[in-house]
């Protein structure tokens, strides 16, 4: 009837159940129910219904456990009463919906089992009288929700069903029956007639109802009717003139000319409430949230608990107050909760199992990184690359911003160990300039050795520039001053080896080597290859610097201040420069390591880059196999243990001669060995 093609002249003062299919789905999400049976008679209309509510609950998010069909021609068997027990009984949904027209839900409701399952709430999607369909020995329970049409107390109303004359009701055994109920003496004054007998009624009292039946819809369709009358009267003059001089008026065109007036009628009526049709021909009023309450006293009541109207502003349209409900004792938990799975709470996402419903998942911690400060999110959020999540995994939190500082326990270390190297080594460079007269510190150039010395402290100063928070001076620096100073020092080791090979092959008669004995040419090697070392410094430093660099992914939860590289080739080609002058300097001091031991640096030479090209060959990959500030520690370990290798090596052994050995530091002792 709902077809405006087919039934133009159709008007709806009944409000239609088709937008309580909507509406009931509003309701579900109120309340959360995600998880829901649906039962239904198998009228054509119902199973349009269930239809349309099928798809309206998959749209919202909802999930149906089961769809139960039942016969309506001639009441519902036990056996399939019982059928539908057992299914409800077991099913974990716990909010049932009902579509079905009253009578075929009459046949249900009267197996008081399948009504009275504990944990079970019923939604009924379709207007139903309670009071006049169900007596109390149904079975009472709290666990109902109806709808119904929006009623009103309409003004003297009971003084005119009270006074009005039965005799001008349609003659129907329903409406006898009706009336007659009126006279119960239980009825209350307000509502009961005066009859001759005062008998009772074994069903419920609906003269106790707060509102009759549909009495406000009839209420409205004939005000809607007169005032359409009323605008066509005063709107078309024509209406009054008489027919061919008859004394009839002309109301041949009044059905479809009516049908303009009414279609377009609009007033407010006695209740200041604005009354319309809109362009379907449904009455523009809402329904009412009925909760069915039965009272200890074996009482029943329709309380209003919320409300929906279509045609109200978007915020008003749906209303609901949870403290007027009466939920029945048998619910654990308030208001009661129907879903397939429990909610997954912060810090954890859903996963839906494959094969199930949507709202059948399981809850799974979100990884680290990601967030859900939500319930049932279907996805975790990653954190922002400053952040990372807490560890309850529902908030992202600051991330820790961390390098190799001097107040942590390895910083503490590492500088220590630093500190302690330098003043060992210039105990050894006193010690040296002390003795400097002596035949073991002048051999080899003692001043080379002075060169060494200092480089090799400045080296394991270098190595605290590595400690501390990065900036741009600092990167900057501790690159710079790590490849200069190692390049110094290897370059003094190797003008140190090449002049003991000099040395002694320049003794030989007719030697063109002797020209190449000044100490000017030992400088001129130190000179030209950290020369060499500096172009490579400059040219790293001037193309693409060192920076500080805040890497947010090299360890979890932390920012990591480092100094990137910048040219890692440039970086590389420093390094391989050093390793090349280990590798020379290795190579002539091997060569050279049977010469005589008094004149003769070569053999400690020789261990001292052993020790310096094993600790920088490891160093390679372990640096890279490293991430944070650990790859800062290798470096710095790398340098140390190179550093202290060369100074251990080469300056302990003649350290120990000059301090304990002092016999052995004469020229008489070295010229002895020399002839042996």
């Amino acid at each position: 009837m709902s077809d405006a093609v087919m039934f133009p002249y159709f008007y709806r003062t009944v409000p239609s159940d088709l937008p309580l299919l909507t509406w009931t789905v509003k309701l579900l999400k109120y309340f959360g129910w995600t998880w829901v049976i649906i039962i239904a008679s198998d009228d054509d209309s119902s199973l349009r219904a269930v239809q349309t509510l099928k798809e309206e609950i998959k749209q919202d998010g909802g999930c149906i456990a089961f769809i139960e069909i039942f016969s309506h021609i001639n009441g519902i068997p036990p056996k399939e009463a019982q059928h539908i027990y057992d299914k409800i009984h077991a099913s974990s949904a716990n909010v049932i919906i009902l579509y079905s027209d009253k009578l075929y839900a009459t046949s249900l409701y009267k197996h008081t089992q399948i009504r009275r399952i504990p944990g079970k709430i019923w939604i009924c999607a379709v207007e139903m009288d309670f009071p006049s369909s169900f007596p109390l020995h149904m079975g009472p329970k709290n666990n109902t929700l109806t709808f119904t049409a929006a009623k009103k107390n309409i003004p003297s109303f009971l003084k005119f069903v009270r006074e009005m004359d039965p005799i001008l009701l349609p003659r129907t055994n329903h409406t006898l029956e009706w009336w007659r109920g009126l006279c119960d003496s239980r009825c209350p004054k307000s509502i009961k007639r005066s009859c001759s007998t005062n008998q009772t009624s074994p069903f419920f009292l609906h003269c106790e109802a707060k509102y009759f039946g549909s009495s406000y819809s009839v209420y409205n369709a004939v005000y809607a009717v007169a005032h359409a009358l009323h605008d066509m009267i005063m709107s078309d003059t024509g209406n009054t003139t008489l027919r061919s001089g008859g004394s009839h008026r002309s109301l041949d065109s009044l059905p479809w000319k009516i049908h303009h007036y009414l279609k377009n009628v609009h007033f407010k009526n006695i209740l200041g409430e604005n009354i319309f049709f809109d362009k379907n021909g449904d009455i523009a009023i809402g329904y009412n949230i009925i909760n069915k309450v039965h009272l200890p006293n074996g009482t029943q009541i329709n309380e209003i608990v919320g409300s929906f109207n279509p045609y109200n502003p978007l915020e008003k349209d749906f209303t609901i107050n949870e403290k007027l409900i009466v939920w029945d004792s048998a619910f654990t938990q308030i208001p009661p909760q129907s879903k397939c799975s429990q909610s997954c709470l912060s810090g954890f996402r859903k996963l839906t199992n494959q094969g199930m419903p949507i709202c059948c998942y399981d809850c799974i911690p979100c990884s680290e990184g990601e967030i859900s400060n939500q319930t049932d999110m279907d996805n975790c959020i990653k954190c922002p690359d400053d952040q990372w999540s807490n560890q309850k995994r529902d908030a992202c939190i600051p991330k820790v911003i961390t390098f190799l500082s001097y107040e942590e326990p390895l910083g503490i270390a590492l500088t220590l160990i630093s500190i302690f190297f330098f003043l060992i080594n210039a105990v050894i460079l006193g010690i040296f300039i002390h003795y400097r007269d002596t035949p073991i510190v002048r051999a080899n150039n003692c001043y080379l050795s002075y060169i060494l010395l200092i480089s090799l402290m400045l080296c394991f100063l270098c190595s605290l520039i590595f400690i501390g928070h990065p900036k741009k001076v600092t990167c900057i620096l501790r690159q710079a001053a790590f490849g200069m100073t190692f390049s110094i020092s290897l370059s003094s080791v190797l003008a140190k080896t090449i002049t003991v090979v000099i040395a002694f092959h320049a003794t030989k008669p007719g030697s063109k080597l002797r020209k190449w004995m000044d100490s000017r040419f030992s400088y001129y090697i130190v000179l030209s290859c950290s020369f060499l070392q500096a172009l490579f410094c400059l040219f790293w430093l001037f193309t693409i610097p060192p920076f500080p660099y805040h890497n947010m992914h090299s360890e979890t939860g932390a920012i990591l201040i480092e100094c990137n590289e910048g040219s890692t080739i440039a970086f590389y080609c420093v390094l391989g420069y050093l390793g090349f002058l280990a590798g020379i300097s290795f190579i002539v001091a091997f060569l050279a390591r049977n010469l005589p031991d008094s004149f003769n640096e070569a053999k400690y030479i020789t261990f001292s880059m052993l020790v310096f090209c094993s600790v920088w060959v490891s160093f390679i990959p372990t640096y890279l196999s490293t991430r944070g500030k650990y790859m800062v520690v290798v470096e710095i370990f790398a340098i140390l243990a190179s550093s202290a290798g060369l100074l251990g090596c080469i300056f302990i052994p003649k350290c120990y001669i000059i301090l304990l050995r002092p016999e052995r530091n004469n020229r008489k002792y070295l010229t002895k060995k020399w002839n042996d």
